[in-house]
């Protein structure tokens, strides 16, 4: 629950401070809106070294699926775009990757 709550505020920090540069830069909104875009990164960045794993690439793979839904999830919420079945099929096969990376047996 706690691996699943890490991941999930990594995605929100990431999509959100993201974002936050997007309404600058492409859509016209305040440059100011940088700053917390970029307190909001360092967030994120700080919230995936809390993962317990042996390498930090297998965290970040295993955290794509995370993001790759969280952004679908942003798109409806935020954006208003409804997602089609590529963008379904799409984030399943990557979820369906990400645990495969994660809970994986290691010898």
């Amino acid at each position: 629950m706690k691996l699943l709550a890490i991941y999930l505020g990594a995605a929100f920090a990431e999509i959100a401070g993201c974002y936050l540069f997007w309404a600058w830069l492409r859509l016209g909104r305040p440059a100011i809106l940088a700053v917390p875009g970029l307190f909001l990164l360092a967030l994120f960045a700080a919230l995936l070294t809390l993962v317990p794993a042996s390498a930090a690439g297998r965290v970040f793979a295993a955290y794509g699926g995370v993001y790759i839904v969280a952004s679908l999830v942003w798109m409806i919420g935020i954006e208003r775009v409804p997602p089609d079945r590529w963008d379904l099929i799409g984030t399943s096969l990557c979820l369906l990757g990400a645990g495969l990376i994660l809970l994986g047996h290691r010898a």
